[in-house]
């Protein structure tokens, strides 16, 4: 209280989230939707992508001040990498430093920064549920000095915290989840949300909820853009919520200074 007994009114802390989408799987709509989010999970050609796409990619986000994220899956480009595949741990892991190698090769020969990982499609939702599966995916990314990004008290984020992984918590707009706080399987009905409207309303409720730094639109939803878009306005004039990429984790900061001075 100030003096005179006076209430101090205290400015409010800022709202702030990012909001991520899976580009570089083929589709057609990707630099349309580098305007409207703050980082891009690339794909790393295990589901979808290849090198050229890749490199496209980095450069358009580049253009666009995206920050830079590995989308990882498991091997099946048949299935587009959401068929479960059981491989020993040792296999995970080789999988997951392969591809985030390759992206990051790319990235540093067009000037550009690595800074997270999140892994795509079934890898995902068995790194989220299963430590056994985490566990490769985490070492990876310690390996690498790379945050984590993936579900808020999920099994992904208690291996990262205890193995000291910067983890991104995420939402998804366009998801719906289950009573466990995981997202239902696609094969359900309604488990993927149509309407850009009802991706909006869910996008404020999870960026009000303060359980997560980061907010998933996929990229290869047919109404990607128009969901993207209406989420960011949405956000942004109705709630007065900032939209912007996630501050960068220490480890990731240090190791970006070391490769920086080794360019020197």
């Amino acid at each position: 209280m100030a003096q005179g007994g006076r209430v101090e009114n205290k400015p409010m802390p800022e709202l702030r989230i990012d909001l991520n989408a899976d580009l570089g799987e083929g589709m057609p709509w990707d630099r349309a939707l580098l305007q409207c989010v703050t980082s891009a999970n690339i794909a790393c050609g295990y589901h979808a992508g290849d090198a050229v796409t890749m490199m496209e990619t980095v450069t358009e986000a580049l253009a666009h001040g995206v920050q830079i994220g590995a989308h990882l899956s498991l091997p099946d480009r048949e299935h587009f990498g959401r068929r479960e595949l059981h491989l020993p741990p040792q296999h995970i892991f080789a999988d997951c430093l392969y591809q985030i190698g390759a992206l990051r090769e790319l990235c540093q020969a067009l000037g550009a920064v690595l800074v997270y990982v999140k892994p795509h499609g079934a890898l995902y939702n068995m790194a989220c549920r299963d430590e056994a599966v985490a566990l490769p995916v985490v070492q990876a990314c310690q390996k690498a000095s790379l945050a984590v990004m993936g579900l808020p008290h999920s099994a992904l984020a208690k291996v990262a915290e205890r193995m000291g992984v910067p983890f991104i918590g995420e939402g998804f707009v366009d998801r719906r989840y289950g009573p466990d706080g995981h997202l239902l399987p696609r094969s359900l009905p309604g488990a993927v949300l149509e309407s850009p409207e009802e991706a909006a309303t869910q996008a404020l409720s999870l960026a009000r909820s303060g359980t997560v730094r980061s907010l998933c639109i996929h990229g290869d939803h047919p109404q990607a853009v128009a969901i993207a878009q209406e989420v960011r306005k949405r956000l942004e004039s109705e709630a007065g919520i900032v939209v912007r990429a996630f501050d960068l984790p220490a480890g990731v900061l240090s190791r970006i200074a070391t490769e920086s001075g080794h360019r020197s």
